[in-house]
């Protein structure tokens, strides 16, 4: 990997605040770097989560603990007028209720002692076919997000990466994780839907006593012991109770495989899983991951893979000096800003 392409890229990324292009790169060093130097790189060797890993290595075994969590999510990037592909596509976007068009990024990150590190990465595919019945043309994945998922938490036991917990969201609450992580003597904890079925007791298991999850009476993160639907192990059921911003009480139910805690713990932990949604925000606001108008499939997930690494030198910066992402790239333009107001009152002088 040509290292001071990557690192040219990156710092390009973190200082910029319009488009990422290779004509404003190649303009931001007074053209010492091409524009085409910078367009062969990106459509060069397709970099993956491998490369990644190789990268962030070092400062995961700095920051490294055995009671960590492993966080798996999924964004989407909104490309709603470049030309369809099959990482361009329409995908079912939960938090607005329908589908978007562009591309679905699903990423497992690592939080220990404070600091969120990426560990590995997908870009969903989506290959089109013809649909026999309708002669219609559609998209399928060849490999779910629930089986990628379960392929990136096999790739953080291959790296020896220490961890207790995996933190998912309802979206990936799916009886085959369950089965997977703990067969590999790890923890979850996920929200699930408020229609899953749950039983209080082996017996009511057993008799097929099942009630929704919704309909249990429980005070905010309350717990109790008993079997979901679908799921042979015992489980604790923790029940969160929040106020939404219109006023209304809105509730999150809980599943956690560690029977041996109480709903405090579980919910204190929990309460980690939203590092995944601050680093989905900074690769959106910090990192330019919507702002590249590459047109390859190639070129755009290495601008993908590029955006990641400029939040993860965000993120070691924020080690070394206890600043949060934002506020280092305002430092950055409040810097930029002097230093253009100067070049200004000399031109109004010459």
């Amino acid at each position: 990997m040509a290292k001071d392409y990557l690192e040219l890229y990156t710092d390009y990324l973190i200082s910029n605040r319009g488009l990422a292009t290779a004509t404003g790169l190649s303009a931001m060093t007074d053209g010492e770097v091409s524009h085409d130097q910078i367009t062969r790189y990106l459509s060069g060797e397709l970099f993956n989560s491998k490369q990644l890993w190789k990268k962030v290595k070092p400062v995961v075994r700095e920051i490294q603990s055995d009671d960590a969590c492993i966080i798996f999510d999924d964004t989407i990037l909104e490309k709603e007028w470049t030309d369809e592909s099959d990482i361009i596509c329409w995908h079912h976007d939960h938090t607005k209720g329908r589908n978007v068009k562009g591309v679905n990024l699903l990423n497992m990150v690592y939080h220990s002692n404070d600091v969120t590190l990426p560990i590995c990465f997908e870009v969903i595919r989506k290959y089109a076919y013809c649909d026999l019945e309708t002669k219609e043309k559609k998209r399928k994945a060849s490999i779910s997000k629930n089986e990628l998922m379960r392929d990136m938490f096999k790739t953080a036991l291959s790296n020896h990466i220490p961890f207790r917990f995996v933190l998912m969201d309802i979206w990936f609450a799916a009886t085959e994780n369950f089965e997977y992580i703990t067969k590999h003597a790890k923890d979850f904890i996920t929200a699930v839907k408020s229609n899953r079925y749950f039983a209080p007791s082996l017996q009511d298991k057993y008799q097929g006593q099942f009630h929704r999850v919704d309909s249990y009476e429980l005070e905010d993160k309350q717990s109790v012991r008993g079997y979901l639907k679908g799921y042979d192990k015992e489980v604790l059921l923790v029940r969160r109770l929040f106020t939404n911003k219109d006023g209304s009480t809105g509730m999150l139910n809980l599943i956690c495989s560690d029977v041996s805690q109480g709903g405090d713990y579980v919910a204190t932990i929990y309460e980690k899983r939203w590092k995944v949604e601050e680093y989905h925000k900074s690769l959106k606001s910090n990192a330019a991951l919507g702002k590249s108008p590459t047109k390859t499939i190639t070129t755009q997930i290495n601008h993908i893979f590029l955006s990641i690494m400029a939040v993860f030198k965000l993120e070691c910066l924020k080690i070394k000096h206890s600043l949060n992402h934002f506020a280092i790239r305002a430092k950055l333009f409040i810097k930029a800003n002097q230093v253009a107001f100067t070049e200004l009152q000399r031109l109004k002088g010459a």
